[in-house]
């Protein structure tokens, strides 16, 4: 069972920094994503051309972070996070487009590509909860 503090987290966020390896070249970007609570998993755009995409599709065994920026040692937070990205099936991308929409307006305006990365492993660091106190879900 996830730990609602880290679900609190992830609905809290929206920015998503994806690694990927390719060829054992590592490289990271960073996407806008939505939380599907039902799949536990992230949902972002991005074009099929961009080199994160392109690694993704011949690797879908990625990492990811979401963090707050604090300089204050007791509001530390942040997730590390492991999954698979797949591409959504035809049958869930109109939910899933609605889903992204409604959290970024703007997206009703642009050509969106979604992806969804199924989230397989996930270690909280919550320092409210302690120095270095951690909160760990694995699939």
């Amino acid at each position: 069972m996830l730990d609602k503090r880290i679900i609190k987290f992830i609905n809290e966020h929206h920015l998503l920094t994806l690694s990927t390896v390719n060829k054992n070249i590592p490289y990271c970007c960073n996407v806008f994503y939505v939380y599907n609570e039902i799949s536990n998993s992230l949902i972002f755009s991005s074009d099929s051309k961009t080199k994160h995409v392109q690694d993704f599709i011949e690797n879908p065994r990625v990492a990811g972070s979401i963090a707050i920026e604090t300089r204050k040692i007791n509001e530390i937070q942040g997730l590390q996070l492991l999954g698979d990205i797949t591409e959504p099936l035809s049958n869930e991308l109109t939910t899933l487009k609605s889903m992204y929409i409604n959290a970024f307006p703007y997206a009703s305006n642009m050509q969106i590509h979604l992806w969804e990365m199924n989230l397989n492993f996930i270690k909280m660091t919550h320092n409210q909860l302690g120095f270095g106190n951690k909160l760990i879900w694995e699939k």
